[in-house]
């Protein structure tokens, strides 16, 4: 008969996968509230709340409200709010109004920028 042996077994997940994950919102979703990810979240449409993650990317269609917490920011739509960041990097579609902390910062040229930037110490 069957026995557990002769069934195909799941594969194993590597430890420390959970950091290496993305995810996607896609253009047709408007979230309010709260989200927090191991990995990476890419924002297509809109977020009003507080994001918590690994990595952000605001796509060029991508609107974020509120207060980000993420290793390394990375926009090129909307974003207003509060960032704290190690790499923040804006590009040139983008549109930023923040209190902005990081270490390492680049601004293509043609990105909007309005608030205050202030360089983490140590």
């Amino acid at each position: 008969m069957f026995s557990k042996t002769d069934a195909p077994s799941a594969p194993a997940r590597p430890a420390g996968l959970g950091g290496n994950t993305r995810s996607i919102l896609g253009s047709d979703l408007k979230i309010t509230g709260e989200i927090t990810s191991t990995g990476q979240i890419e924002v297509m449409g809109e977020v009003d709340g507080t994001i918590s993650a690994q990595g952000l990317v605001v796509g060029g269609e991508g609107r974020v409200t509120g207060d980000v917490v993420a290793e390394t920011v990375e926009v090129k739509g909307k974003l207003d709010g509060k960032v704290a960041s190690r790499a923040f990097t804006l590009r040139a579609a983008a549109q930023v109004a923040a209190e902005v902390s990081y270490s390492t910062l680049i601004i293509e040229s043609g990105a909007q920028i309005e608030g205050r930037f202030r360089l983490n110490k140590g």
